[in-house]
């Protein structure tokens, strides 16, 4: 996906021509062959292939691949319908690589990364390069697929922001904790192998990948389970291959149209908004109106987004509602009821802001009947 390329099932004019789909994998995983030829052997053993490969599959990607892009090819066309179909193509493109690399593979892999050595490329052993190549290629695949994603919700992220990275890459590779990696890849796998992948990953096999980093560790061992277990080398390959760019697109879709409609949320209120000020108060207190469980994230994002929407379209930033740490009903009914006229955008925003996160529990209702009264009155 240097390019984002199109192919048939893309535009939904047939089935996919596997020649032309060949071809672009190929010519992908020419280029993946020359950037591990650049590896060392200590790269791979401390997992910082994975910095190198992060910057070469985003750097010049992100430049050329935005939202007025994708718009260029798929005009009109909604957001759900092209993800969609960049999903497919991402895993038939996992598919195929994975085919293609794993008649090289051989059991010794496993045991071979753990005798790595050394900074010289040339001391890389050739069916780990081969390994690698296929590391690669599915990393690069995935990492851009959910870029693409994110691009097409119009959900900013900016790649050489550390923050924005390490979410772009927890999102591809589905990481929420140590375990979680683990179970993702099990899970990935269809039923029918998914025991054999469960007793090789408990096995002795990976003992060698443990001291990698926890993305190289986990990318690295999702790879030594297909070419590891006898007899199912080639058809494992192709299926995880499929299967994991499958997770981490749905997983990258999920995610990103859900910012996607927090974001829509923020528009909608401080479009409306004639008291902004106000209305970032009212949906604070309505966000903590239970002090004591914590903030969900989808309640932190929209205000967050309440708050860069307020500075930039009303030019409004309250330093004192920053320094908030137990926010005050009293000081917010306060503020309520100093203002004259009429506030049906304050409380309109303070529904909106209690069903970000799903049904309105009985605190928040309490908070919005107050409002209501004191709007009522004013």
């Amino acid at each position: 996906m240097t390019d984002a390329p199109t192919h048939t099932a893309d535009t939904g004019t047939g089935e996919a021509d596997d020649a032309a789909d060949r071809k672009v994998v190929e010519q992908e995983q020419a280029e993946i062959k020359d950037f591990v030829k650049g590896l060392s052997a200590d790269d791979i053993k401390s997992g910082n292939w994975f910095t190198k490969l992060a910057a070469h599959a985003m750097n010049s990607y992100t430049q050329k691949v935005d939202w007025q892009y994708f718009q260029d090819r798929y005009a009109g066309v909604p957001a759900d319908a092209i993800v969609d179909q960049r999903i497919k193509m991402a895993a038939r493109y996992a598919a195929l690589e994975g085919g293609l690399s794993a008649g090289a593979y051989t059991a010794t892999v496993a045991a071979t990364i753990g005798s790595l050595g050394g900074a010289s490329p040339a001391t890389v052993p050739a069916a780990v390069a081969t390994m690698m190549v296929d590391v690669a290629f599915t990393t690069q695949l995935q990492l851009r697929l959910a870029y693409d994603i994110s691009v097409l919700y119009r959900v900013p992220l900016d790649v050489h922001d550390p923050e924005d990275l390490w979410k772009l890459i927890r999102v591809a590779f589905t990481i929420k904790s140590g375990e979680a990696a683990r179970e993702g890849v099990a899970k990935a796998v269809p039923a029918l192998v998914r025991p054999v992948v469960k007793r090789f990953y408990s096995g002795s096999a990976l003992t060698a990948g443990k001291a990698l980093p926890v993305v190289g560790k986990h990318l690295l061992q999702r790879n030594v389970i297909k070419i590891g277990i006898p007899l199912v080398g080639v058809p494992l390959a192709v299926l995880l291959n499929r299967y994991t760019t499958l997770l981490a697109g749905r997983h990258a879709r999920a995610v990103f149209r859900n910012e996607a409609r927090v974001i829509e949320i923020a528009e909608a209120i401080s479009e409306r908004s004639r008291h902004p000020q106000l209305m970032l108060w009212v949906a604070w207190l309505v966000l903590r109106a239970n002090a004591k469980a914590k903030i969900a994230d989808d309640e932190a994002l929209l205000m967050r987004h309440l708050v860069r929407l307020a500075r930039k379209r009303h030019e409004v930033f309250d330093e004192q509602l920053a320094h908030v740490v137990d926010i005050d009903p009293a000081e917010v009914w306060k503020r309520v009821d100093t203002e004259l006229g009429d506030l049906s955008d304050v409380l309109d925003a303070a529904e909106r802001v209690a069903t970000v996160d799903g049904d309105v529990n009985s605190r928040e209702k309490a908070v919005l009947a107050e409002l209501r009264e004191r709007c009522r009155r004013s």
